[in-house]
Formats: C-alpha cells, structure tokens, sequence
C-alpha cells in the first residue's frame, strides 16, 4: 500500500521504518527543514555536538527506544546519574528552624526525601511510603477516578501536597494544577530513573542516523513539506507544496489541534469536535550560553516559587560535558505557558531581561549568574503539554479514527506518561501494526 505518514519527528521514522519493512511504500511528510519535531537539536560553529531546542533525555526504564536504536544499529547513548533538586522558598512562619530565603533541596532518591528539611518527619515517612507504592504499583482505576492533589493529599497530608507538590503542578499546569489526574503523578513516579541517558552527539545526531536508515530503505522523506490540506475520495488526496498526491493510508503523528485542521473535511465533524475538547499549554524554551555555569553542580532545578516565574532551570553542561559545546556552558531555562501569556509575544532579548533579575534573586548574585551571557536562543513550541483531566480522557485520539485507513499515532496518547523520545518510539512501532 502506499502510505503517507505526516511528521518527521520520532514516532514518524519509527512507524516509517517498520511500514518500509513489511514492503508498503511510504512518504513521509515534514514542514520543518529538519527532522526531529519536539526532540529536533541545532548547532553553532564552535560547537561539535548538537543540543535540543527542549531539554531532552531518557531513563533507564525507556525499554521502546533502547530496543528500537539497538535494532538500527544506533549504539551511542552515554549514562550518568546527574543532580536533580528542587528549589523552595523559606517563610520564617512555616519553617522557624531554616534561615529565610530561597534554597534548593535534591530530591532523587528516597534518602533525599527524609532529609528534606522542609517536611516534618510524619509526612517524610508517609510521602516515602507513598513514592514507594507508587513505583511498585501497577496502573489503578482509582488513579483516574481522583485528582492528584486529592490523592497526595489524602496519602501525604496536606502538609505534604502544599510544601512537596503544589507547586510544581502549578508551574507544569498552570491553573490547570489542581485538575491533573493522578495516574499522571502515578506514571512520572513509575518511570523515573535515577540514572538518565543522552545520544553521543545529541539526539539529533539519531534522528540525521535515523533518516539515512530510513531512504536506504526506500522511504521518500520529504522535508521542507507541510500539508495543507486533506481530501477523501476513494482513496485519500494530500495538498502539499501546491501539488496533490492520492494515497491508501494516511497515518498522522501530527499534533491534534492540526490534524483536526487540515483533515475537516475528512473526519466526521463530531469526532472533529471531541479531539478539539483537549487543552494544551505551550512550551517556551530560553537557552543561555555562558562561559561558567548557572547552576555548580545541579542538573535540573525544579523552580517551585510563586515568586520566581520559572519552571525549571536545566543545566545541559552538568549533564553533558562543556568541552562539546566549545567549552561554554548551556543553560536552559523552561515554561508551559497558555494562550494569553506574554512570553509568546516577547522576542529573545526581551525574554532574556525578563529571565535576569530572577537568576539574579535565585542565586544572590548582582550580575547575571554563569557570568556575561555569550549566546541566547529561544524556541516555543504550541500545543506542547496537553492537560490531563477528566475531559482529556473523554476526548483523548486513539489509533483507531472513524476513517477507514486513517491513523493517528501523536504524543497526546503517550498517557499517563509524560511526552518523550521513548513513547514516540513506542506510538511508531504501534501505529504500524494495524498494517
């Protein structure tokens, strides 16, 4: 058959490599002028390896894509255990025995949690027992049933929930914070690894492995190529690049909001109008060059502040060595954001002077932290959260759709975990079986 596949990020090649080998003919279709999508890198003169424009890494547990590169023949992925933490704000009221201000915590392993100083010993043990069970455990109805802050709260305490929890849903989820369900948290403590891996080189450097693989297969890769628009007749006619091209199949890794769009006039209407019932927050990704580093020894610093408009601060070069990345260090610093934030409408250095002062205030430190900044680079990506809440289970897309031979395969199914190269993977290889 022939088969059009829509996307060159990962769960595209993947689906396209699998499809090529059981003999149909595919295309695959990408607007951008790279492949990659989501996990797509760049890369600068001085620079020998490729960095994403979103932080990106895998865990140990990631079983799809360690499978999956070993059968292509991609063997390059380095292992560390680097520093996560999380950052609070210490009010003299709730804490009396911590000296005011701001500080940051790790939070890996269980032993982190029973000496976080900001819990008191009942909710260390109960929130131990809890992260516990919830790494042991198998998915649960009862997951789905409540939310995560109902859960934490009846499990942890309400100590626990608003000194451990609230405030990293409510930079991940915004004013969604309070709806997500709790097989999201059941599914982040299930997977999470202490141990990450990286791509040698950066995982651009496995999606340029990856197309070379895929057009020795014969797969027609066409980058630079959007679809405008799709047509059913007897068969399926894609609008690319003012030229028209009938297919048999059409598989979508697209994100819902477009493949609700271009393919209208294809899908029934009220299907059209459930997968549109999903909300999404979009992804805002500063990256900062620097010749010392933001953070000295942390890798990722979750920013739990109300009063710091952050998410998390990802220092690329405690993780990965600087000397790759012409011996400069790289910082990213991220947000999900909705439709009315401003950080859509700012340009790079207007998000820079924005980011300053707060780097200022979380390390006491006058001049911007890692020294002057030699390079910036901002990136944002739509639809790139969705929110997962009771609607989201109602209106979520499944392989299946109401069009014969039309296939959706996109990161809104990766639920209840959280968006990544693994389940890209996974969706790719899933999505070709129905073939």
């Amino acid at each position: 058959m022939k088969i059009a596949v829509l996307g060159g990020g990962f769960t595209g090649l993947t689906a396209a490599y699998y499809l090529q080998k059981k003999g149909h003919l595919v295309t695959v279709f990408e607007k951008e002028t790279v492949l990659g999508g989501l996990a797509a890198g760049f890369r600068v003169i001085n620079w020998d390896w490729y960095l994403e424009r979103t932080y990106h890494h895998i865990f140990t547990s990631d079983s799809d894509i360690l499978s999956f590169v070993e059968e292509v023949g991609f063997d390059r992925f380095i292992f560390k255990e680097p520093v996560t933490a999380s950052y609070y704000r210490i009010i003299p009221e709730r804490f009396p025995h911590l000296p005011a201000g701001r500080q940051a915590f790790p939070v890996d392993t269980p032993q982190d949690f029973l000496r976080l100083p900001i819990l008191s010993w009942p909710v260390k043990f109960r929130a131990g027992a809890i992260l516990a069970f919830l790494k042991l455990s198998p998915f649960l109805s009862v997951y789905e049933r409540q939310t995560a802050q109902d859960f934490l709260t009846k499990t942890m305490g309400k100590e626990g929930w608003e000194i451990l929890w609230q405030g990293l849903f409510r930079k991940k989820f915004g004013k969604y914070a309070e709806n997500i369900l709790a097989a999201f948290i059941w599914a982040r403590i299930k997977k999470r690894t202490k141990t990450l891996g990286y791509a040698e080189g950066g995982f651009q450097t496995l999606i340029n492995y990856l197309e070379k693989k895929n057009t020795s297969l014969g797969i027609d890769i066409r980058k630079g190529s959007g679809v405008d628009k799709i047509i059913k007749s007897s068969k399926f006619k894609i609008q690319s690049s003012n030229k028209t091209e009938t297919f048999d199949v059409i598989i979508s890794t697209l994100p819902t909001p477009v493949i609700t769009k271009i393919g209208e006039d294809v899908l029934p209407s009220g299907y059209v109008k459930r997968l549109n019932q999903i909300k999404f927050l979009h992804a805002v990704t500063l990256i900062l060059e620097t010749e010392k580093p933001i953070l000295e020894k942390t890798y990722w610093l979750n920013v739990t502040d109300e009063k710091i408009p952050m998410m998390a601060i990802v220092q690329h070069t405690n993780f990965m060595d600087k000397k790759h990345y012409g011996n400069h260090h790289l910082t990213y610093v991220g947000w999900y954001v909705d439709n009315n934030s401003p950080l859509l409408k700012m340009d790079k250095e207007e998000v820079v002077n924005f980011v300053k002062p707060h780097l200022r205030k979380i390390f006491n430190f006058h001049p911007p932290a890692g020294g002057p900044i030699l390079n910036s680079f901002l990136f944002k990506a739509p639809w790139a959260q969705p929110i997962f809440d009771k609607t989201f289970l109602k209106s979520k897309p499944n392989f299946i759709t109401p069009v014969k031979n039309f296939y959706i395969a996109n990161l809104d199914m990766t639920y209840p975990y959280d968006r990544g190269t693994n389940y890209a993977v996974k969706l790719g290889k899933e999505v070709s079986r129905f073939l």
